[in-house]
């Protein structure tokens, strides 16, 4: 156990760190079954890939430069030139962030579009170069939400000191989680979950 603490200091990401970016490729999105855990992003992203391996020669997954900050993730595609090539997901709106535990340089997200539709949730993928940078991607965000998740915190005493209600954060904004075990602590605990039950 102690080599796989030593090892991921290696991935550690602070507030400070952010902003912080990563060339990645984008692969897609897929719609989501739930707002945060593994078992809503494995379908997705299995999808996802088998699509993309079925890309003709000629065709490539944009190349992007994905950009963790504390005000959350900015995406810029470099190659091939788009129409739209810039888009972000701010903070608040993202749920869910893990490493994919089967195709191990994969990172994916969680988002959350608009709670009124039909299907709200949205599963991002993007590939790494190595699995050693996807999981420092995670930590990264991770980062972010401990940030969103102090500045929450003194909103709401802010608010509590004050007497007057804010909504500007929502009791459903404030979900979110990050899962920062490796693949195989991910596989080792579904395993468990399944023989349980």
């Amino acid at each position: 156990m102690a080599s796989n603490a030593s090892s991921d200091l290696d991935f550690q990401v602070t507030v400070e760190d952010l902003p912080i970016t990563f060339k990645v490729k984008y692969i897609g999105s897929e719609v989501a079954r739930g707002l945060w855990g593994i078992k809503y992003t494995r379908r997705p992203v299995d999808i996802m890939v088998g699509e993309a391996k079925k890309l003709p020669p000629n065709k490539v997954l944009p190349n992007c430069e994905l950009t963790v900050s504390t005000s959350g993730v900015q995406l810029e595609i470099i190659s091939p030139k788009a129409s739209i090539n810039h888009w972000s997901y701010p903070i608040d709106t993202i749920s869910y962030g893990v490493q994919d535990l089967v195709f191990t340089r994969v990172f994916a997200m969680i988002v959350v579009k608009d709670e009124s539709s039909a299907h709200p949730f949205e599963v991002h993928a993007f590939v790494c170069d190595s699995r050693t940078m996807a999981r420092k991607l995670t930590f990264a965000l991770s980062a972010a939400f401990q940030d969103y998740s102090r500045v929450v915190k003194e909103a709401g005493n802010d608010v509590l000191d004050s007497g007057k209600s804010s909504d500007t954060i929502t009791p459903t904004r404030q979900k979110f989680a990050i899962d920062l075990r490796t693949p195989e602590e991910i596989m080792a605990g579904e395993m468990e979950q399944e023989t349980e039950a």
